[in-house]
């Protein structure tokens, strides 16, 4: 059985394509992680002020998501 251990470090020396290909990824997380981030406001913002209460939560700390 082969194992691919690919760090970020490897792409230093991956040449032209791997640093293309590292960047899209990060590109590709950075909008991953931002989607998650929004869509977790959406949903707390739903909720009454007694809910986000209950969870410990005021309606300024939703922008902290």
């Amino acid at each position: 059985m082969a194992a691919f251990d690919y760090t970020p470090a490897q792409s230093l020396n991956a040449g032209f394509s791997g640093r293309i290909g590292f960047a899209f990824s990060s590109l590709v997380a950075t909008v991953a992680q931002w989607n998650a981030a929004r869509s977790t406001r959406a949903q707390l913002s739903k909720l009454t002020d007694r809910e986000l209460a209950d969870i410990g939560l005021s309606r300024g700390n939703i922008a902290d998501f």
